[in-house]
């Protein structure tokens, strides 16, 4: 049963108010701002592209920013070494519940999940939005939920994207809500591998909190977003919800600038995010082709997640809590994060792969010893 007060949760854009640019601020900036951006791929040796599964010009395109830019050492997430050691293992479907996407969108047409058959211009999704005219044709007419997935396709080119949309600007805070409950209880019947959340809301609603508790003990990781509130969300009164249920498949994320400061707008807490990603002016997918800017902890969550679908389809014996550990632990420290967040530091994609590199060779290792000094047969159990 939810509260009437929960209702809250998604009044005006309800989806983590987590940009300080909203979709409709940037799609009504002159077109200075959203013109094709075109720079030369970045020098790489032959031996590495032979050696490299995704194309590198990805990282420099119209569609991408300063987050994957591999000139950028200062404040990238550091995916470089990540790409060239990765070896798919596991098709990873990721769902984005959202505002829907644009389907035709070049940069993310063939990244489209469906439940059956082959993704088409009707049937590219599912619709939970209050109001909907067609349930499989979720096209994004904000512009946020192509963003996000734009973000993800950049960080892991084959991601599968599962579109979840929930979000229709002329239905009422509780229609809202209820589908997103709807939307997320759909990915978690699909066991998909991941749900990117970056919505949220100041008040719990105990529908969604059961779901997402379904979904931990599925091993489903969830990435939300920290919101945008500018607050200490430890602080029991400026909880952001799912963010705050502190559920051990959750990962929360709030947003740094290209000088590793964290964004005025962003929440905080050094026990309820766990860690910092890239979120002020963040180039990516627009609807109609096009691509521009969005700041936000929407942003820094999509990093996040494309990072994690990129473990997770490389070490596919990685359970979610061990992800979400690795992630923190090879968090690049930054003194302007310490007190902000868990891991104290941003999102490094390259020390992410070689911790669970490291992590996976003991975990065999300790396997093989053990095996090795016990006599008989050994049977392995799963633990409660």
């Amino acid at each position: 049963m939810i509260k009437k007060e929960q209702i809250k949760k998604l009044t005006a854009i309800a989806f983590t108010s987590a940009f300080l640019l909203s979709s409709q601020q940037v799609l009504s900036k002159p077109p200075k701002l959203l013109k094709k951006i075109t720079k030369p791929a970045p020098s790489i040796k032959k031996a590495d592209k032979d050696s490299v599964p995704f194309n590198f010009g990805i990282l420099k395109s119209r569609f991408s920013s300063w987050g994957v830019d591999p000139d950028n050492k200062k404040s990238s997430i550091n995916i470089v070494p990540l790409w060239k050691k990765f070896k798919a293992k596991k098709k990873i479907v990721v769902a984005v519940v959202d505002t829907g996407i644009d389907p035709h969108h070049p940069f993310l047409n063939k990244n489209l999940h469906v439940k059956e058959g082959k993704s088409s211009k009707s049937n590219y999704g599912i619709d939970f939005s209050a109001k909907r005219s067609n349930k499989f044709k979720p096209m994004d007419q904000h512009g946020h939920g192509t963003h996000v997935s734009g973000i993800i396709k950049s960080v892991f080119p084959e991601a599968k994207i599962l579109t979840l949309k929930y979000y229709n600007p002329q239905a009422s805070g509780q229609e809202n809500l209820n589908s997103t409950i709807e939307a997320l209880r759909y990915a978690v019947e699909q066991n998909v591998d991941v749900i990117n959340y970056s919505g949220g809301g100041p008040e719990p609603a105990l529908e969604e909190l059961r779901i997402l508790k379904q979904a931990e003990r599925k091993g489903i990781l969830v990435v939300a977003a920290a919101g945008n509130e500018e607050s200490n969300i430890d602080i029991k009164s400026n909880a952001y919800y799912p963010a705050s249920y502190g559920l051990k498949n959750i990962i929360s994320v709030t947003a740094h600038d290209q000088n590793l400061r964290l964004l005025s707008s962003s929440n905080y807490g050094k026990r309820s995010v766990d860690i910092s990603a890239p979120g002020h002016r963040i180039r990516s997918a627009l609807p109609n082709s096009r691509s521009g800017y969005l700041t936000g902890t929407s942003q820094a969550t999509a990093f996040v997640t494309g990072v994690a679908a990129l473990l997770k389809s490389h070490f596919p014996s990685l359970d979610t809590k061990e992800i979400k550990e690795i992630l923190k632990e090879s968090a690049k420290k930054e003194i302007p994060l310490l007190t902000k967040c868990a891991s104290g530091g941003r999102l490094d994609a390259g020390k992410a792969f070689e911790l669970a590199d490291k992590y996976i060779k003991a975990k065999s290792l300790n396997r093989s010893l053990a095996n090795k000094n016990k006599k008989g047969k050994v049977i392995y159990r799963l633990s409660n």
